[in-house]
């Protein structure tokens, strides 16, 4: 089975500014396929980890890759699905973030060999552009009633406002799309599909320059369906907090469990997405037994990203943490802090073992009967605990699935 025809099967492909010349490229030629990612934070979670993993497979099948990483379009920030502007990073913060961000992607291409993907920063070619020779340049070819008509721009318009700073993320982007074609002979270039105006606009920038120039340049958008939970949200983050890549960011454990928190009606994305299982197997199991499915999953993905010692050891965890109510602390995932005082408040402790984001979010959970202590529910959020009964460990339990045992060194 071609790519294409793969892409397809696994329904991996959603929208495309031409289909019919993208299957014709696939079949018979080798394309040049970039996707693009702003370095907001200094790693990824599996929902940013989409449109790469389809990369994935163009690489593998022979096909260039390019990963372009947003240096100067992070300085603004993308509008899409968002109601707020973005904060503004300082130059150190993206640079910090662009490295962590080239760490992830190595899990899911190869940057070396005969046939490696690159890195590039469109920081490189827009720090010498002058906004009148980009406005000459690309400016003109823009529509402002026609962009503001576009759906990332008319709900920040309708609910947060939107600022010209925002306005120019499209023509960034779409320049950037026309950059790497004459740079690199880039001619498609793949998304999540809530960047389908973005992605549209980089390729009717193409056509216009070819009607200018007479050059008969191939560019073709193209998108995949976004990974949604039921409530419309975008999957990438579970009740502890995002998936991240990074080892040093989240334990085997919370990683598998939050591939296992996986909604249902996602399941058999993730499954196409993430592993090489046949579709027909996929989908005959998630009828048979979805509890069944979201395990092999589960142990697939973390397979996958953190390696096989990682997946069994997470599966073992969780096996013996759920077999029944009464929980062995010896399997549970576990911190162990410094404490230098001889006892620490009860929401101090939850926020230092990171097992809580905030003691707001300790309170509430106490509030709701939705925190618990070595099996007893806590009722008193102003307890403290005694260092000395650290020693051997606390098992504190948050909701229905979130284990940790928290220690003093």
């Amino acid at each position: 089975m071609g790519l294409f025809e793969t892409l397809k099967e696994r329904n991996l492909l959603y929208q495309s500014t031409d289909e019919e010349k993208l299957k014709y490229l696939l079949d018979n030629e080798k394309v040049t396929v970039y996707t693009g990612t702003d370095p907001t934070a200094d790693s990824l979670h599996i929902g940013h980890c989409v449109p790469c993993t389809i990369l994935r497979r163009f690489q593998q099948a022979g096909h260039k890759v390019i990963i372009l990483v947003g240096g100067a379009t992070a300085a603004i920030g993308d509008p899409s699905g968002k109601t707020d502007m973005r904060p503004m990073l300082t130059k150190e913060q993206l640079e910090h973030n662009i490295e962590g961000i080239k760490r992830a992607y190595s899990k899911f291409l190869d940057f070396s060999g005969d046939n490696p993907a690159i890195i590039v920063n469109n920081a490189d070619w827009f720090k010498n552009y002058s906004y009148v020779d980009f406005m000459r340049d690309v400016g003109v070819h823009f529509n402002v009633n026609k962009m503001i008509t576009n759906e990332i721009y008319s709900k920040r318009m309708e609910e947060g406002g939107l600022t010209f700073f925002e306005m120019g993320y499209m023509l960034m982007q779409a320049y950037d799309f026309l950059y790497l074609n004459k740079t690199y002979g880039c001619n498609v270039q793949w998304g999540g599909a809530d960047q389908w105006g973005n992605i549209v606009a980089g390729a009717e920038l193409g056509r216009k320059m070819n009607f200018i120039d007479g050059k008969n340049r191939t560019m073709i958008g193209v998108t995949n369906p976004l990974l949604l939970t039921p409530e419309g949200k975008k999957m990438g983050k579970t009740e502890k907090g995002a998936i991240w890549i990074e080892k040093d960011k989240i334990s085997a454990y919370d990683f598998y469990q939050g591939i296992y928190q996986t909604p249902d009606a996602c399941v058999e994305m993730m499954f196409a997405l993430f592993t090489d299982e046949p579709m027909d197997y996929v989908r005959k199991i998630i009828s048979e037994d979805i509890v069944k499915a979201k395990k092999r999953l589960s142990f697939e993905i973390t397979k996958f990203i953190r390696g096989e010692a990682d997946a069994i050891e997470a599966e073992k965890m969780s096996n013996n943490l759920f077999a029944s109510n009464n929980i062995d602390k010896s399997n549970a995932p576990m911190i162990e802090l410094d404490l230098t005082e001889n006892s620490i408040g009860l929401l101090d402790l939850l926020v230092n073992a990171k097992f809580v984001q905030s003691k707001g979010e300790a309170r509430r959970l106490i509030e709701q009967n939705g925190l618990s202590m070595d099996g007893e529910v806590i009722k008193d959020s102003t307890i403290t605990i005694d260092k000395n009964k650290l020693t051997n460990g606390i098992l504190f339990k948050k909701g229905k699935k979130n284990y940790l045992l928290i220690k003093v060194k």
